[in-house]
């Protein structure tokens, strides 16, 4: 539905416990030397309070950053804080790993002397920060935790330079082993290897004829016609175009649920769960008539900016997709529903450790009803893009599987290779796309997706 996460992955965390021997504490700075003579150290409150949201409050990083980075107002602390938060989350197995074999009993996994423990290692082995700097603003952020336990970890794990956290990363629990199973230990390995890094930014242009010339101006390379791909973006409102609305943000996988659609101008279509938007203006530049359908009024208003800078044309609807009903029967339903957001663990690696898909069965059963409430709403003949950016078959192919055992009035229009555009991607012997972190690696990879194209026909 969005390159961002839109219902929490299961946690393999356990709640926080509060515990008297390193746990949460109230968070009000250590009396003594105020905070500020302490060079940095709003930079690293700022990424205790971002993991703390994920791992203690289950809270998307992305949604905790407002709060947690209030009073961070230097541009370079607010970008080091997610930094640090977002590289700890991607190593977080092998990060915990070193610290327990430093301590004569595992720290509580909602400690407070862990996290920061965490944190600090996360900044000497991935980004490099100094030992000294490291510890001086570690240590007061364990205010009235063990200060002595945290510096003697530190001081012996940091001795060496060279960074002990293995490559590829190890993936959390269960998802390593879940995952191997599914799609085989090296494409498990390969999805792990993502995590290693930050994914690049994927841009869909407007116009898919200027592609090369996008791609030459914008200092980037393209893998698709309309796609431009850039590794050091810096701020993106800054980029060229930005302003002129040739182009928006979106994950190269997910570009392709709207491309498979394959809507024709004049076609009246639904993107339903369309927030943020990006499916919808893929579908307004292919002149159909779309209604975007989505229960955010908050997510709704970014589409609706959006399409104000591309000066693309689509109807807004703040409705539940389960209630709302067209006036009239559709050629074609893009359904980006609600799922587990796995597959996005390159841009998202918080997916790991929030609890709200912990039981899959909610989300399976809201993404059949949504199958079925759509179907229903098109023209005989009118076809259906189901997609979700997860790494679960039970919300991909086995989801598939069940609706058309139970619904006789629908088939599986198989995708072809040809409508990739090039894209080395390997289509099932069933007709659908199963994409993985991993895959396209050399050309910086893509998201996670499982696609599906049905059509209705007639009972």
């Amino acid at each position: 539905m969005t390159d961002r996460p839109r219902q929490p992955a299961r946690s393999p965390r356990p709640a926080p416990s509060g515990d008297k021997s390193g746990g949460r504490s109230g968070g009000r700075p250590r009396p003594g030397r105020p905070e500020g003579a302490v060079a940095g150290l709003a930079a690293r409150r700022g990424a205790f309070k971002l993991l703390a949201a994920v791992l203690w409050q289950y809270r998307p990083l992305d949604m905790a950053i407002e709060r947690a980075l209030d009073g961070v107002r230097d541009p370079a602390d607010r970008a080091l804080a997610r930094a640090i938060a977002s590289h700890t989350l991607r190593r977080l197995p092998d990060l915990d790993a070193a610290i327990d074999a430093c301590t004569a009993k595992p720290l509580p996994h909602d400690a407070r002397a862990r996290l920061v423990l965490r944190l600090a290692l996360t900044q000497a082995w991935v980004l490099g920060t100094p030992a000294h700097a490291v510890v001086s603003t570690a240590l007061p952020l364990v205010e009235a935790g063990p200060r002595r336990l945290v510096h003697g970890v530190l001081s012996r794990l940091l001795k060496s330079p060279a960074s002990p956290l293995p490559l590829p990363p190890t993936l959390p629990e269960p998802f390593a082993e879940r995952w191997a199973e599914a799609f085989g230990p090296a494409a498990a390995e390969a999805i792990a290897a993502t995590l290693a890094h930050e994914a690049p930014l994927d841009l869909t242009l407007k116009d898919a004829a200027g592609t090369a010339d996008a791609a030459a101006r914008l200092g980037g390379t393209s893998l698709l016609p309309g796609h431009v791909r850039l590794t050091s973006p810096g701020a993106v409102e800054a980029l060229p175009g930005f302003a002129e609305g040739d182009w928006w943000v979106q994950d190269l996988a997910a570009q392709l649920p709207a491309r498979l659609l394959a809507a024709r101008p004049g076609d009246t279509v639904a993107d339903l769960c369309a927030a943020p938007g990006g499916k919808t203006l893929q579908l307004a530049t292919a002149g159909a008539r779309v209604t975007a359908v989505d229960v955010s009024e908050s997510r709704l208003a970014r589409l609706s900016d959006n399409l104000a800078r591309t000066g693309l044309a689509a109807e807004v609807v703040c409705a539940d997709a389960l209630a709302w009903r067209p006036a009239a029967p559709l050629d074609a339903v893009l359904l980006d529903a609600p799922c587990s957001a796995t597959g996005t663990l390159r841009r998202h690696p918080d997916v790991f450790y929030l609890k709200a898909a912990r039981d899959l069965a909610p989300l399976l059963d809201l993404q059949a009803r949504l199958l079925d409430h759509a179907l229903d709403h098109l023209k005989p003949g009118g076809r259906l893009v189901y997609a979700v950016c997860s790494l679960e078959p039970e919300e991909g192919e086995a989801q598939i599987a069940a609706l058309l055992q139970r619904r006789p009035d629908v088939r599986l229009d198989p995708v072809a290779p040809a409508e990739l555009a090039g894209l080395d991607l390997p289509v099932a012997p069933e007709g659908w796309l199963r994409t993985l972190p991993g895959q396209l690696a050399e050309a910086g990879g893509l998201d996670g997706f499982f696609i599906a194209r049905l059509v209705r026909g007639s009972a």
